[in-house]
């Protein structure tokens, strides 16, 4: 099988020669030292080659906007922010942390109250055809390589607190629920024609998702959740299969998000990411609503990649392809992004059992 025909088989649940894998990172990017440690052991090649990964990505074209539409949103500190070059293109100061690839996030609204000032922010021109030129024919040379091709099409509530601060919007929810359906309408219309370009192009999953849990629970009640969020989610969706019926929708959230997993099926979720070990138990999940999701991810990034043994890493992957890879639906992938910690010789043992464990049928 190629790539792309092993992911796709997976997702909808029908035999394939072994499990789709790839380290999660190989969809967003890299920590920087893990991205170092891959550059050296696996050079000439690039680590997907070097380990068969099944799945790449593409994104969008840059944008021309110059990031100095940003002066003065950050106050006193403005020359600062743009004079770091880490103010992203919606405004967000991803301001460099003292510990490997950590930063904090200086939102550009936080403190203001001003809801007439709001509406003078600069957003990101995601909704220009030029953010999208090319994008057809790079899926294409992607899948002539036999690949599956995955995109990130954006967030919603992660997004809007990234702006707007996350104090300030979970307040807003509570006190103005105004002002915070005003920044999940924005980012939503954004993720929305992201989402439905990336689907026309032909890319297999259109990846979405905000952190909506901690390890012990929501963040927000479920019922705030239906009311602000799952609407613009399954908006999304629609866009999705609207414009290509075959794209699968991703859908993430780290945490034990096993309260809202019933509505995001009910919204049109094909394939929920990354199922925390350390807060759901994969095996269980998979019992429960494996009929309706696929899975991707399952493996430890807390515990087992990172300070475990090779053995360990060995025996924790085939249990997710014997318990979650049953019949289908699972993309085995680290549940998050690898830390400095983690060995080369675990990630070594994670591709190494990956490829050895049959995936059972039923």
């Amino acid at each position: 099988m190629t790539s792309r025909e092993r992911v796709l088989a997976a997702l909808a649940h029908q035999p394939t020669d072994r499990v789709p894998r790839l380290l999660y990172e190989e969809a967003i990017g890299y920590t920087p030292f893990i991205e170092q440690l891959l550059r050296e052991r696996c050079a000439p090649k690039t680590p997907r080659d070097y380990f068969d990964m099944d799945i790449t990505s593409v994104a969008l074209q840059p944008t021309t906007l110059s990031r100095d539409r940003f002066a003065g949103w950050f106050g006193a500190e403005s020359d600062a922010a743009l004079a770091s070059g880490q103010v992203d293109e919606w405004g967000v100061w991803w301001r460099g942390g003292d510990l490997y690839h950590f930063a904090h996030v200086e939102s550009p609204l936080h403190g203001m109250q001003d809801f007439a000032r709001f509406k003078e922010y600069p957003w990101p021109d995601l909704d220009q055809p030029y953010r999208y030129a090319g994008l057809r024919e790079r899926v294409e040379t992607l899948h002539q390589q036999g690949l599956a091709v995955a995109a990130f099409a954006g967030s919603v509530f992660e997004q809007s607190w990234y702006i707007r601060g996350m104090e300030d919007l979970m307040m807003d929810l509570a006190a103005a629920p105004e002002v915070a359906d005003y920044f999940f309408e924005r980012s939503a219309a954004l993720q929305q024609r992201a989402a439905a370009e990336f689907a026309r192009a032909g890319v297999d999953i259109i990846i979405t998702g905000d952190d909506i849990a901690g390890q012990n629970g929501m963040l927000m009640s479920i019922e705030t959740w239906r009311e602000f969020l799952k609407p613009r989610l399954a908006a999304t969706v629609q866009a999705v299969k609207r414009a290509n019926p075959a794209a699968k929708v991703f859908y993430h959230s780290c945490g034990n998000v096993e309260p809202a997993i019933p509505d995001l099926i009910e919204a049109g979720i094909d394939i929920l990411n990354p199922v925390q070990p350390e807060c759901m138990e994969p095996a269980a999940i998979k019992r429960k609503y494996g009929d309706r999701l696929s899975f991707w991810g399952t493996v430890s990034v807390q515990r087992t990649m990172p300070f475990g043994t090779p053995d360990e890493v060995r025996a924790e992957v085939r249990a997710r392809i014997h318990d979650v890879g049953r019949g289908g639906g699972l993309i085995l992938a680290p549940a998050h992004v690898l830390g400095p910690e983690t060995p080369w010789e675990n990630i070594v043992a994670f591709f190494e059992a990956a490829g050895s464990t049959p995936v059972p049928e039923n």
